[in-house]
């Protein structure tokens, strides 16, 4: 399972109520041109895209799929990039390592993923905070590590993010 049926509605109850809620995309785009030069594609995915603003500052037809956002929860097609950017810290604990699964079956060549490890500052409509794992950068990248070589890590202690270039292992 990678998303309870009652979660989904909580995340999309928050995209409907915060207008800022799944807006962060385009700040990566930068990264994520720069990852596209590097794996020579224009073949990506944005795994947990919200409003879909990664999409729209790199201006190419970026593949969508957030199970929260009508329209955008259908199945994806693997990418040669998969771009998660502050998603996995929204994930349910119990599935994230089918979610990490899940992005693993999907990537082709490279993945990036941006982690918070700090509480959100929006709440879920339970009134949960909406960064359901908060842990520091050594957990994740002991999480992801399984499934991927990491190619390059990057933490912005500032932000408290830790930003991951990494490339998939093959499924055993």
């Amino acid at each position: 399972m990678l998303i309870s049926d009652e979660y989904r509605r909580q995340n999309a109850w928050l995209h409907i109520l915060k207008a800022s809620y799944g807006t962060g995309g385009k700040q990566w785009a930068e990264k994520v041109r720069n990852l596209m030069d590097r794996y020579q594609t224009v073949d990506v995915l944005d795994y947990g895209c919200g409003k879909g603003t990664l999409r729209q500052a790199l201006g190419i037809n970026v593949k969508e799929y957030d199970p929260a956002v009508p329209g955008k929860e259908e199945r994806p097609r693997p990418a040669d990039l998969v771009v998660c950017t502050d998603v996995l810290e929204h994930i349910e604990p119990e599935c994230l390592d089918e979610v990490l699964d899940d992005i693993q079956s999907l990537t082709r060549r490279a993945a990036f993923f941006t982690v918070c490890t700090r509480p959100a500052q929006k709440q879920l409509p339970d009134g949960r905070n909406a960064h359901l794992i908060v842990e520091p950068p050594r957990w994740w990248i002991s999480r992801i590590k399984p499934r991927f070589h990491i190619v390059e890590v990057d933490l912005k202690s500032k932000d408290d993010v830790v930003a991951l270039t990494c490339e998939p292992k093959e499924k055993v």
